[in-house]
C-alpha cells in the first residue's frame, strides 16, 4: 500500500516516517512540505494513502483533501482538534491529533490497510443482492450474508462502499451509504453524518458532537444534528 506524507514541519514528517517504517505493508513514496508539491506528485503517481496535516502554507490540507482521487484514503495528522468533525464530512479515514502516539498511528494505518485489501479487485465485484422486511441480504467477499436489521449497530460509508457493523463482525459491500440507507427502516436507522448511519435502538448516549454505541464513538455532523436529536 503506497503512502505519502504531507506536513510543513520537518520533525513531524520524520516522526511519521519512523512510525510508517514499522508497518511492512506501508510503502512511503514521498514526503512533501506543502499541498502544491503533493498535488503535483499524485497527478502523475497513484497513491493509496495520504498522511495529511491541515494548517500549512498555501492550500490547506482540508481543501486539498477535497480534491484527491476518491480511491485515495486520507488520515489527518494535525495539532488542531477543532477540525475533526469537518474531516469526517469529507470521508477522512481517521484524525490523529499531535503529538501522535505510535499505538494510535498504528491503529489508524492498520484500518487503512484492512480497507485497502477489502477494496481490492476481488471485493469490487461485491454488490447488494436482496432486501427483506426485517433483514438485508448482501453479497460480499464471494459470499451471501443475511443480516437482521436489529443486529446492525452502525454503517460506515467509505467512498462508494459501505461497512456494515454488527456486534460480532463487519461486512463491506459495494453499495454507497445513501443507497443502503434507502433500503433500511427510516424510523430506526438515522444518518448522523456524511459517513455514518446508526441503528437508533443501539445508541447508548449522545453528546453535542458525538454519538455513542457502548464504547464506540461516532461523529454527529451539524447538518444532521437537529433531526437526529429530535428523533432520539
Amino acid at each position: 500500500m503506497t503512502c505519502i506524507i504531507v506536513d510543513d514541519e520537518p520533525i513531524a514528517r520524520q516522526g511519521l516516517l519512523s512510525f510508517a517504517a514499522k508497518v511492512p505493508a506501508l510503502i512511503v513514496k514521498g514526503m512533501f512540505k506543502n499541498t502544491r508539491e503533493a498535488q503535483d506528485y499524485i497527478e502523475k503517481n497513484p497513491v493509496d494513502l495520504i498522511l495529511l496535516d491541515i494548517q500549512m502554507p498555501g492550500i490547506s490540507g482540508m481543501a486539498f483533501a477535497r480534491s484527491v482521487p476518491k480511491k485515495t484514503f486520507i488520515i489527518f495528522t494535525t495539532a488542531h482538534p477543532q477540525y475533526a468533525l469537518e474531516s469526517y464530512e469529507i470521508d477522512a479515514l481517521d484524525y490523529l491529533v499531535k503529538p501522535i502516539r505510535q499505538e494510535r498511528f498504528l491503529k489508524a494505518v492498520n484500518k487503512a490497510i484492512e480497507y485497502y485489501f477489502f477494496l481490492s479487485d476481488d471485493f469490487k465485484k461485491s454488490k447488494p443482492v436482496a432486501l427483506e422486511e426485517n433483514r438485508i441480504t448482501i453479497k460480499a467477499d464471494r459470499r451471501l450474508y443475511k443480516i437482521l436489521h436489529n443486529d446492525i449497530s452502525h454503517i460506515e460509508g467509505m467512498k462508494d462502499y459501505s461497512i456494515v457493523f454488527t456486534k460480532d463482525t463487519k461486512i463491506i459491500t459495494a453499495m454507497n451509504l445513501k443507497t443502503i440507507h434507502s433500503h433500511l427502516p427510516e424510523a430506526t436507522f438515522k444518518r448522523i453524518s456524511k459517513s455514518y448511519i446508526v441503528n437508533k435502538k443501539q445508541v447508548t448516549s449522545v453528546a453535542s458532537n458525538t454519538v455513542y454505541i457502548n464504547e464506540t464513538e461516532l461523529p454527529l455532523g451539524n447538518t444532521y444534528r437537529k433531526a437526529f436529536m429530535e428523533s432520539f
